[in-house]
């Protein structure tokens, strides 16, 4: 096997930090970290993600009466998110070692329009293994088990991971929990709608404007650029123009995975939340090329079991910032 190209070692994290968010400047999005020549104890920003500062921000809004998204105040610690939607390219390409590691299971998702669109038909259980399986590609410690010793990496089956079985401080790939996406989303806007303002139309985003929402402008229907050939109408990863962080298509494409269950928030303030253990659904966020603007607003949240799968649901990964 040809072997992934090397991600390019950026900016140390205390400097990140101290300066704010900054992009990273890749020269590939595929998914492996080559270390830094000497020896460090700060994590280096990995080629296709950027830093999510750390910070207070107010999860959810009152702008259109969402009850489910109910305001209230999250401490979020930094972390490394994904700029982009995991493609069709990156998904099959990670697939590529799936025998040779143990995962048995990860059947190729359906390919729609390219191989740099967002993939897609992939269900929350495939996701959390896809996740593990490119950290130990990588050489990194995965995140998610089957035991509470986390000495059991989750490769084969559908299990009802709950948060006792992450490993919270390893370095591999996983999903974003839901307060870490709605903050990345948010990209350092506070109280808007989307991760660039209050109003969307075709020129931000790849969503289906049906004309309902007075905040959803210009041509209506399908976007007009991608409503060829077969369904779906997905735009390859990128498109539009990124949010404050760095972070594209955080609204429309394709609806992201979160870790959590989906639940009723809590009123008190929240350091890093991982969601309730109760229920079954988990949550999608981020809207999709055929759901309207309501469905893209940044504080929209959705919750579908996990081995549900569909043509608008997709998902990015995050990283721990760890030594």
């Amino acid at each position: 096997m040809k072997p992934l190209p090397h991600l390019v070692v950026t900016l140390a994290v205390s400097v990140l930090f101290a300066s704010g968010c900054r992009r990273v400047d890749s020269t590939s999005d595929k998914l492996r970290e080559n270390p830094p020549a000497s020896t460090t104890s700060i994590s280096p920003v990995p080629s296709g993600f950027v830093i999510i500062p750390a910070g207070e921000f107010i999860m959810g809004d009152a702008l259109d009466g969402d009850q489910a998204a109910a305001p209230h105040k999250v401490t979020a610690s930094g972390f490394f998110m994904q700029q982009k939607e995991v493609t069709e390219a990156q998904w099959d390409e990670g697939r590529v070692e799936a025998d040779r590691l143990g995962y048995y299971d990860l059947f190729g998702a359906v390919v729609w329009k390219a191989p740099q669109s967002p993939v897609q038909e992939v269900t929350w259980y495939a996701v959390v293994k896809w996740c593990n399986l490119v950290s130990e590609i990588d050489g990194l410690t995965p995140c998610y088990y089957t035991d509470a010793a986390h000495m059991i990496v989750y490769r084969n089956g559908d299990t009802d991971l709950d948060n006792t079985l992450v490993n919270w401080d390893a370095n591999g790939y996983r999903l974003p929990t839901e307060a870490e996406w709605e903050k990345a989303a948010r990209g350092g806007l506070s109280g808007k709608r989307f991760p660039w303002g209050d109003a969307i139309s075709h020129r931000e985003a790849n969503f289906a404007n049906d004309g309902v929402e007075s905040y959803q402008t210009g041509t209506t229907g399908f976007h007009p650029t991608y409503q060829s050939g077969k369904s779906d109408f997905t735009s390859p990863v990128g498109s539009f123009a990124a949010n404050g962080y760095g972070l594209y298509d955080m609204a429309g494409n394709a609806l992201e995975w979160c870790w959590d269950r989906h639940g009723s928030y809590p009123a008190e303030l929240q350091k890093d939340p991982r969601g309730t253990e109760v229920g079954s659904s988990r949550v999608l966020r981020g809207g999709a090329w055929r759901l309207p603007a309501r469905a893209c607003r940044v504080a929209a949240r959705d919750g579908v079991e996990p081995g549900k799968t569909g043509d608008v649901i997709g998902f990015r990964i995050a990283r721990a910032v760890v030594p």
